[in-house]
């Protein structure tokens, strides 16, 4: 094992004890730390029941915290460790904020013995739209693009 596997090995079992110790608190068992050359930038429990928010994944949290310490909405140059395999939405997230990598311990499988729907969600999103359980409808209208014109046209906009 090299330095940086031990350095990682050892981020992913402090995360899985923060996803332990998060159930105890009342929050979900998942956890996740983002790193920056090493150094924690922010960490992230679960927190769906607690705030009453079903988009307070545990990475979710931990990227908006290190978007906040670092003040970019960008985690390029990161690393993204995980107590278990993010969800579509969390992989989602860790792909809009550019982080680096992304390691995580647990698996959809073991999240899905649990009781959570990761692996059905991944599955989901393996299937054509009609078939999930909620309606997706695509209604254009005339003016549908203005928004990505003003967007275009707008001088000081920031890229993401």
């Amino acid at each position: 094992m090299t330095a940086l596997d031990d350095a990682e090995q050892a981020w992913l079992a402090e995360t899985v004890r923060q996803a332990n110790a998060n159930v105890h608190t009342g929050g979900g068992p998942f956890a996740a730390t983002v790193l920056r050359a090493g150094v924690v930038v922010a960490t992230g429990a679960n927190q769906v029941v607690p705030n009453l928010d079903p988009t307070a994944h545990a990475e979710v949290v931990a990227i908006r915290a290190a978007c906040r310490a670092l003040g970019t909405h960008s985690l390029a140059g990161c690393l993204l460790i995980s107590s278990c395999e993010p969800c579509p939405m969390c992989l989602a997230a860790a792909l809009w904020s550019r982080v680096d990598q992304v390691v995580y311990a647990a698996d959809r499988y073991d999240a899905a013995e649990a009781g959570f729907d990761d692996l059905a969600f991944y599955r989901l999103f393996e299937t054509d739209g009609p078939a999930w359980p909620i309606r997706v409808t695509h209604r254009p209208i005339d003016a549908r693009r203005a928004p990505f014109l003003a967007w275009a046209d707008f001088a000081d906009r920031v890229e993401y």
